[in-house]
């Protein structure tokens, strides 16, 4: 084992260089972030009213936008002059600061780069039962293998040649098979691992049986979107990478969550969404699917939606045009990390509840999304409960980790905190893009600089 003098996390005296990289770092980040607000102020104080005009135009643009795609005929093409009229004063105002707007962007994008370091490197920044574990080779793992998944990345991989490799017993999945049974059976044969290599919907199923025989799972992003391998930390390009798991992991629990008694990994929609994913033609041609679909939804005779739920603030909250249910909350507010989860292990629900009706409140939820601050408006709601439930007068469409299915009302989900035991490589960071990223804040700025002092802080605030 190295001594203290020649590890390479010390300074040849015994002290590790971590909380001196973490200090250099966060002090780094706080001149950057004074920089920041600098360029800023200049930019307000040199265009206060293009400043102004920016969101104008950006609320006409989401405006007509609506018009444009809820409508029919030729007459939704009278709103195109004011879209680009809209888009055209955009693009001159990046013109006329095409110096300063580079220069903001990459003063942000320093910040982030610098208290990302910080953070990682401080002590204690971590609680330590988040932190994964190093797990024994498998003794009998196996992978369960969808060939069509991911138009067929399985094959491009040879992920059945590759398992071998490493002694991982693949199965391939069969069209007549039983994906749970599958996993079952090489549970009661003995596997101590179980991965899957497939897409979302397949890794809930897998997953499902993992939590009930409590044995690993292993997640391979063979799939197309691979949602879960994102929030996980791992490199959704690098499929063969993620077998590495098996024999050369890192383990930790994570949480999954139930609609009606079926596990889910990621998330679960109603609304318009759950609408077009009933369709047939969605899989062949998802835009065209949309376009075709959208007036009907959402014009001047749609229908309103009879789904029904309670909110923190308010009983029977109805007509809302979407709502996601997720296996803890995403991170919805800043732009990097959108659509990720910070964490895995909160033991909550994230909802995100909106209703779209009408242009200008669709405008104005676009205007005030471009800053962060689309929950200030009364038709959008965000919470993080244990427990929710949907009640509707009839069969409810739902997107269940992008597989679509009907469902008798009401719809109970619960979130299984710490459910399920998942390995990861061990050279995968293991962070999600939300979960790496840390906002301007002044949470995060005080963390920063208790950080810069060399005392012990928290990790600083996702939200």
């Amino acid at each position: 084992m190295s001594s203290p003098e020649h590890s390479p996390h010390s300074d040849g005296t015994g002290r590790s260089l971590k909380p001196l990289r973490a200090h250099f770092a966060a002090v780094v980040a706080l001149i950057v972030s004074v920089g920041f607000l600098l360029v800023v102020l200049s930019l307000v104080a040199d265009d206060v009213t293009g400043l102004v005009l920016v969101f104008v135009w950006v609320f006409v643009i989401a405006f007509f936008g609506w018009f444009f795609v809820t409508r029919r005929g030729y007459r939704r093409l009278l709103v195109l002059p004011a879209i680009s009229w809209a888009l055209i004063n955009l693009f001159g105002f990046a013109y006329d600061h095409k110096v300063a707007l580079p220069v903001l962007i990459g003063v942000l994008a320093l910040f982030g780069l610098a208290a990302r370091y910080a953070v990682r490197n401080a002590k204690a920044t971590v609680e330590v039962a988040r932190r994964p574990r190093l797990a024994e080779p498998a003794r009998r793992g196996v992978l369960i293998i969808n060939p069509k998944s991911g138009g067929g990345k399985a094959e491009r991989f040879n992920l059945s040649g590759e398992a071998r490799k490493r002694g991982i017993e693949p199965f391939l999945l069969g069209p007549d098979d039983d994906l749970c049974e599958l996993a079952r059976r090489a549970v009661v044969e003995g596997a101590d691992v179980i991965g899957m290599a497939g897409g979302d919907g397949s890794q809930a199923l897998v997953a499902s049986v993992a939590m009930e025989h409590d044995v690993a799972h292993v997640c391979v992003p063979a799939g197309t979107r691979n949602h879960l391998a994102l929030d996980l930390g791992l490199d959704r390009d690098d499929v063969v990478g993620a077998l590495d798991a098996f024999t050369d992991g890192a383990e930790r629990r994570i949480d999954l969550a139930s609609l009606n008694e079926r596990i889910f990994v990621n998330n679960a929609s109603l609304g318009i969404y759950a609408q077009v994913v009933q369709s047939d033609a969605y899989r062949d041609g998802k835009f065209g699917t949309w376009k075709r679909m959208l007036p009907d939804m959402l014009g001047r005779d749609a229908a309103t939606t009879d789904l029904e739920f309670d909110t923190p603030h308010a009983k029977d909250w109805a007509n809302a045009s979407l709502v996601i249910v997720s296996n803890n909350p995403y991170q919805l507010r800043r732009f990097r990390g959108v659509g990720t989860r910070p964490r895995l292990d909160s033991g909550r629900l994230g909802i995100f509840a909106t209703r779209m009706r009408g242009a200008h409140a669709v405008a104005k939820l676009v205007t005030l999304g471009t800053i962060g601050q689309h929950r200030r408006l009364g038709g959008v709601l965000q919470w993080s409960p244990l427990e929710f439930e949907v009640r509707a007068s009839a069969p409810i469409a739902v997107g269940l980790d992008g597989e679509a299915l009907v469902l008798e009302a009401p719809l109970r989900f619960v979130s299984l905190p710490g459910a399920l035991r998942v390995r990861v490589p061990r050279h995968a960071h293991g962070v999600s893009p939300a979960g790496a990223a840390v906002a301007l804040t002044h949470r995060n700025l005080w963390a920063l600089l208790r950080i810069a002092a060399g005392k012990p802080t928290i990790a600083p605030s996702q939200r």
